[in-house]
């Protein structure tokens, strides 16, 4: 067996180092990047607790907007955040609450406040109309039905969640 030398030349040490420590020194920076980027996606689904928002001997078949805070923690500030709710039963009983933001523009819907549409959700920023069950009329400017509310009903109290589409709650 012949033995070969191998020698690094001066150029190639200093190609290799600076290669390294230019390699390294990339990687500190886009590290962040791709952390800032790829975090939201790996995070698991951060569900807020469930806020008392009012007792279930309040509701009616009709429905009516329910004002209520939660905890909210951005980095290290914390505050209150103001949500509503359009929260009623339906003939069957159950609890229904829904989001009151509208799914055009994120204007905020009202209950038969338009005289033409008495018993729907009526949008007063382009005229958009839900249904009584959150359902988008055809033909108006709201491409989905209203957000749903996750909620819970335990000892006459009615606790709200978080708002997701219709299909998801």
């Amino acid at each position: 067996m012949s033995e070969k030398n191998h020698r690094v030349s001066r150029r190639q040490f200093l190609n290799y180092t600076l290669t390294g420590v230019g390699g390294f020194m990339a990687a500190g920076m886009l590290m962040p990047m791709v952390r800032f980027a790829i975090d939201p996606v790996l995070k698991a689904g951060a569900d807020q607790e469930m806020v008392y928002v009012c007792e279930e001997s309040e509701l009616t078949t009709e429905p009516e907007r329910f004002d209520f805070k939660i905890d909210q923690v951005d980095a290290w500030y914390e505050s209150e955040e103001p949500r509503s709710a359009w929260i009623f039963k339906s003939e069957n009983g159950d609890v229904i609450a829904l989001s009151p933001v509208c799914k055009h523009l994120g204007c905020t819907v009202n209950w038969a406040s338009d005289e033409a549409n008495p018993n729907r959700f009526f949008c007063p920023c382009h005229y958009g109309l839900y249904e009584k069950n959150g359902d988008n009329v055809p033909n108006t400017p709201p491409l989905a039905p209203l957000d749903v509310y996750e909620h819970k009903v335990e000892d006459g109290k009615v606790y709200l969640g978080s708002a997701k589409p219709k299909g998801e709650a």
